[in-house]
């Protein structure tokens, strides 16, 4: 599985393999439960106290490409000249892919300390 995809799936940053989270972003279950260890390679996900406290910055460069990228295709369309309705079809979009967000930076978070290794997959 390739990086990409194993961000996108939000799967262990070590095996790619076993998943991060207990649920689903939009599972009402929990968003944020996440997994001890990996269900595949064991690896720890909490390395320390108050690891996933970086993912906040990722979370928020998430939301701003996202914005941009929204605005971009907005602007393209026709509809970014009117402020308003780019506005609240931005924040839209950011409300309803927030809890996706919230796990892809939580992935990415610990795929910056957690080094992928083949022979775990």
């Amino acid at each position: 599985m390739s990086y990409l995809s194993a961000l996108v799936e939000l799967r262990c940053p070590k095996c790619r393999k076993g998943k991060m989270f207990k649920h689903k972003p939009y599972s009402f279950k929990g968003v944020s439960a996440i997994n001890n260890r990996c269900s595949n390679c064991s690896i720890p996900y909490r390395l320390e106290p108050s690891f996933f406290y970086g993912s906040m910055y990722v979370s928020y460069a998430l939301g701003v490409a996202l914005a941009v990228v929204v605005y971009v295709l907005l602007f393209l369309v026709g509809v970014g000249k009117h402020l308003v309705m780019s506005f609240l079809i931005i924040s839209g979009a950011i409300i309803i892919l927030s809890p996706y967000i919230y796990q892809l930076s939580k992935v990415i978070w610990a795929s910056l300390f957690i080094k992928y290794d083949p022979n775990k997959s």
